[in-house]
Order: structure tokens, then sequence, then C-alpha cells
């Protein structure tokens, strides 16, 4: 005859804390905050009215006065930051609207100041690929290949350019070696000692930034494999993170975010300044497309998408629904 014994209970039960809704809030480890947040935004020379991404449903190229409206729209929301990249009319081999005071980028960038002032950080995108006619992050050489050296003193140009509009933060995304001493020294230079430098320390030459592309009319052909960071590389993140932080970045930042939470978290472990992640376009695309088609739960995987690249250990997420994440948290 079997004789039934009592199962053993466990002195550890770690369901006790995900009993109710409250339970669960109380003693979660990681919060989105709306001050977390940054949108990244668009204007485009020319528009009269916003034109609207096929591939990015919800996000749009604004015209002068839509970015103003968005603006005090993401204010209002509390986010935290607002990233501008500029669409111009015309493009040179150098990208001469990128520096211009009132080339798009450079107006747009006053005007979001002018709107929101000191209430959320005003940040630019220090680059070249949106303004030249080869679509390249940099001045190419006599064999078509990016010259190192000559892209910094392009960018130079644009960061005084950017620090005169008054915007807080320069975020420096070319992936050129030195890029953010050369652009620290200027500013320092001339004045502009409190604006601050993000740089994009572990940005890799990704599949995920198709609808980017597409976002600010890019000109390229080919790729960008020879800046831009092997996918392959993990411990490579963490150099470049190390020299831009020897060269005085006041934020780094991996690019794109979750296919890169390794990186990401191996750089928060070290890095003594914020770091911040970047959801690019293809993450955002991806999940607005499963979405509607049915295939997963549209709210439920954007704040679960965000709070994992938090946990992973991003001070602030650089993320296409910062507006509306916002007003979920609010």
């Amino acid at each position: 005859m079997t004789t039934l014994t009592s199962v053993p209970q466990p002195l550890e039960r770690p369901r006790r804390l995900r009993t109710t809704a409250a339970m669960r809030r109380l003693v979660a480890e990681h919060r989105t905050h709306p001050a977390d947040l940054v949108l990244p935004m668009f204007v485009r020379e020319g528009l009269t009215e916003p034109a609207p991404l096929a591939s990015m449903p919800g996000v749009v190229q604004h015209t002068m006065d839509s970015l103003r409206r968005a603006a005090i729209e993401a204010a209002e929301a509390g986010v935290g930051g607002l990233m501008l990249f500029g669409v111009p009319a015309a493009r040179d081999a150098v990208g001469t609207a990128a520096s211009e005071p009132d080339g798009i980028l450079n107006a747009g960038l006053r005007a979001l100041v002018e709107e929101v002032g000191d209430a959320v950080v005003v940040m630019s995108d220090l680059c070249l690929d949106e303004f030249t006619d080869h679509g390249h992050c940099g001045v190419l050489d006599g064999a078509g290949r990016v010259d190192n050296d000559a892209t910094l003193v392009r960018y130079q140009e644009m960061a005084l350019a950017q620090a005169a509009t008054g915007a807080h933060m320069l975020g420096l995304s070319g992936m050129m070696d030195g890029q953010v001493a050369a652009v620290r020294e200027v500013l320092e230079r001339d004045g502009y000692a409190d604006t601050s430098v993000l740089a994009y320390s572990a940005k890799y030459a990704s599949a995920f930034y198709g609808p980017f592309r597409d976002a600010v009319d890019s000109q390229l052909r080919g790729d960008r494999k020879t800046y831009q960071m092997d996918p392959a590389n993990g411990r490579e993140g963490l150099r470049e993170a190390t020299l831009d932080l020897a060269e005085g970045a006041d934020v780094v930042m991996v690019k794109p975010a979750l296919s890169y939470l390794d990186v990401l978290a191996e750089v928060a472990e070290l890095s003594p300044v914020p770091v911040a992640a970047y959801q690019v376009s293809g993450e955002y695309a991806m999940i607005e497309a499963a979405a509607a088609n049915g295939w997963i739960e549209r709210r439920r995987a954007i704040e679960e998408s965000v709070l994992s690249i938090q946990r992973a250990g991003a001070d602030f997420v650089l993320t296409y629904w910062a507006t509306e994440l916002a007003g979920w948290l609010r």
C-alpha cells in the first residue's frame, strides 16, 4: 500500500510579489518616466504640409509650423528631450547647408529653442549625411573614400552653427575618429563651454536604419561599413565609448538599441556619464507593422521594448513613441 506524503513547501515564494497590480508596481525594479524619453523629429525644407512617412506610421516630416506644434505637445507631455534632423532642399559634396545659419536644421533648432526654452533639452543631429549629395556622413577624398580629418573640420563648423542657435546638446553621429575632441575644442574656444556633447559612441552598420533613410531622403548608394561598427563586434563598442569619454563626451550612446542590449549593458557598466540608447526606425516599424496585423498588442509591446532598453542600462531613450508613451505614463 502506497503511503501519501505531503509535498514540501518552498520557503521562498517569489510569486507573493506578483499577486496584484499594486504589488507588482510597488516592487518594480525599473520605471519609465516621461523625462527619460527623447523624441526624434524631422523638419524638411520647402514643405507646406507635414508629410507622413509610409515606412514609419505616425511619423512625419515637419513643416516649421508643425515642428513648433509637435514640440509644444511633447513638452506638455513631459518628454525630456527633442532630437532634430534637417532635410534640405539642395545638397552638395561637402554638405554646405549643414552649417548655414539659416539652413533648415539650424532654423529648426532656433524654432525649438523659442518654443520650449530650457523646459526641454533641445538636441541637434551633427552629421553630414542628410546634407551631402553622396549620402555619406563625411567629406570624400579623390578616391571616393570618407576623409576623416577633412570631415572633422566640417563637424567643427556645424558645431558652432548649431551652438549659436541655442541648442543644448549636440549629437555627434558620424562615427569619425576624434570627432568629440574636435567639436569640444571649438566649443570651448568660441564661448560655448556650456553646450553639451552627446557622442554616438557605439553606432553599428545596422539593417534597422532603412525607414530613417526614407525620412531624411538619403542619397546614399552603398554602405557606411568603413566608419559605422561591425555588428559582430561587442568589445569594440566599449573601446569607442572609452575613447569618447577621454575626449570629453558628456553623454555616450549605443545605436541601435534592441539588437545591442549586451553592448548597452557593458557601456553602462563602465561609463561615469549618462548613457543613451536610440530605438531606431526599423525597431519602431517592426512593432507598428506587427501591431497593425494584429500579431502583437501594440501598447504593451511599446512599453516593454522601451523598458528593456532602460533595464539594460540606458539613462534615457530616443524613441519615436516618446510623446505618445509619455502621455500614457502621466
